[in-house]
């Protein structure tokens, strides 16, 4: 098992889950977060710290395309160890439905 960031945390980018993790298996871009699966040890720590809801386990329903997202962008992205400010739009794009299709961004963050 491992856990996997899904669209909700597009435009938000909480990084309240980073500074909990044990492992440093996230990874920043532009406008979200990815976790690493192979690096994940399942501990559930970040789970609960997400305000966005947007961190979930890939045992849930439909979860394999996250996984590929997330691995995909993590090999790609830097990572990140320390909590940031959230994107200035937080607030208002929290549970905006598509945020996949209609927001991300494939660029990388600045990490560390």
């Amino acid at each position: 098992m491992t856990y996997v960031v899904t669209d909700n945390c597009i435009m938000c980018k909480y990084t309240d889950c980073v500074e909990v993790c044990p492992v440093d298996c996230f990874y920043e871009g532009e406008n979200t977060l990815v976790i690493h699966p192979d690096e994940c040890i399942d501990c559930g720590v970040c789970e609960p710290e997400c305000p966005a809801d947007a961190i979930r386990p890939d045992t849930e329903p439909d979860m394999e395309k996250w996984v590929e997202f997330n691995r995909k962008y993590s090999e790609q992205w830097p990572v990140i160890t320390q909590k940031k400010d959230p994107m200035p739009t937080a607030a208002e794009m929290d549970g905006t439905p598509d945020k996949l299709e209609k927001y991300f961004s494939p660029l990388p963050g600045d990490g560390d």
